[in-house]
């Protein structure tokens, strides 16, 4: 991995994180369910899944989630729910990117789909109830504008960044 790349994608690892942080905090207080988010963190994974590879994707998606856990609380339900939500998100994007007829947006939706699925199962599983099924029809309807959303914030942010990084030193 180059230096640009190394440093790039450590900033983005960083903005990351300020953003889940953010989001956790500052949006769940304001709304009072702190459950429900923008996925404002997973812009910058998308981000990387356009700009690089899915491996540099995944190694973002999965360094946020340790660190944050880290500065919250490493191995409680909540990890574990932004770990099953953030693994199918990510498997959901890869798969809408692999079949080339999504745009950007398109494959933020397709995360978000499978961010709201993954943390359906993984609540099912800690918890040990199948009710939590009943929650899965809203979290699908929130999921189609918050991927809408950030798929849109990716494109442009993505824009910018090749625009002054990628232009100018002809690396990717």
């Amino acid at each position: 991995m180059n230096t640009q790349k190394l440093v790039l994608i450590s900033v983005l690892i960083a903005i990351s994180i300020v953003l889940n942080i953010i989001e956790r905090f500052a949006l769940g207080g304001l709304t009072g369910l702190p459950m429900i988010r923008l996925g404002l963190a997973n812009i910058v994974v998308l981000m990387v899944l356009y700009l690089y590879q899915a491996k540099d994707a995944f190694l973002v998606l999965i360094i946020r989630i340790f660190l944050v856990g880290l500065f919250t609380s490493l191995f409680s339900p909540t990890f574990f729910l932004s770990l099953g939500g953030g693994l199918l998100a990510y498997l959901g994007m890869i798969i809408g990117k692999s079949f080339k007829v999504f745009s950007i947006i398109g494959v933020s939706v397709l995360g978000s789909f499978g961010h709201a699925l993954g943390q359906i199962i993984t609540a099912i599983i800690i918890l040990s109830t199948q009710e939590l099924i009943v929650y899965f029809p809203w979290l699908v309807v929130l999921s189609l504008p918050t991927g809408l959303l950030t798929g849109f914030i990716a494109l442009k942010m993505n824009k910018i960044i090749k625009e002054a990084f990628f232009k100018a030193s002809n690396v990717i």
